[in-house]
């Protein structure tokens, strides 16, 4: 079905009812509805402006983009400024003290939830940035029902590869060659770790640092976030269409 025109998309929060309380997500509409969805996971930053503009490029892609506020517990509606050092610092306290294993759960609990919308056409994903990123490779290693999942840059990744036997959903991975935050040794081993799994893809970005597609980053690169973008979208019409 359409839906009334109301510019590009149409934009909200909503409500999701989780096992273990509800939470606040940002929605991005398409154009065209029934559409496949995209659980959109944050870095340390909060549901912010870049998670925002995220969701609403993939809303003008053709897809249902949803972002839960992955910190609801510690401080729920955390919008912080990239270009702000108090911001950082207070991100970084956040991203310190979250608990990983809650948050996948949370995880599976929004894509359970945006499965049922009536905007969406029964194929959900997962995407996201750092700390985003991990929770998308922890969800789609631990829970099932997940139809792609795409991560940019995820630190810690490395951490948890003892349970890549679990994959089952495709992934698609972005890793910044130069990236501060993830070592070459850390790249390394998670490359290693995928290359027996047939479902998963690892794509590499000479010279690159971390968040290389972040909007309004210091180290965006227009060239590197295009291609990673394309290669995204590929995927998840491959994937969910």
């Amino acid at each position: 079905m359409n839906m009334p025109p109301q510019g590009n998309t149409m934009k909200d929060q909503i409500t999701i009812e989780g096992h273990d309380g509800a939470f606040c997500a940002y929605i991005a509409r398409p154009k065209t509805v029934p559409a496949p969805a995209v659980v959109v996971l944050q870095e340390l930053f909060g549901v912010n402006a870049d998670i925002r503009k995220t969701c609403d490029e993939l809303a003008e892609q053709g897809f249902v983009a949803v972002a839960p506020d992955l910190f609801w517990r510690q401080e729920p509606g955390v919008d912080l400024d990239v270009t702000s050092d108090a911001d950082w610092q207070h991100g970084l306290r956040l991203y310190g003290a979250y608990d990983r294993d809650a948050g996948a759960k949370d995880v599976k609990d929004t894509v359970d939830a945006v499965r049922t919308f009536p905007e969406c056409n029964g194929k959900v994903a997962v995407l996201g940035y750092c700390l985003g990123a991990l929770m998308v490779f922890l969800t789609a290693v631990r829970c099932r029902g997940v139809d792609a999942a795409v991560a940019y840059h995820g630190g810690d990744t490395e951490k948890y590869l003892g349970e890549v036997d679990g994959l089952n959903a495709p992934l698609l991975m972005h890793l910044a060659e130069d990236d501060e935050f993830i070592s070459k040794a850390a790249q390394a081993e998670i490359k290693a770790a995928l290359a027996s799994k047939p479902n998963a893809t690892v794509c590499s970005y000479p010279g690159q640092n971390h968040a290389f597609s972040r909007h309004g980053g210091t180290h965006y690169n227009a060239e590197a976030a295009a291609l990673a973008h394309e290669r995204t979208y590929v995927f998840l019409n491959g994937q969910l269409r």
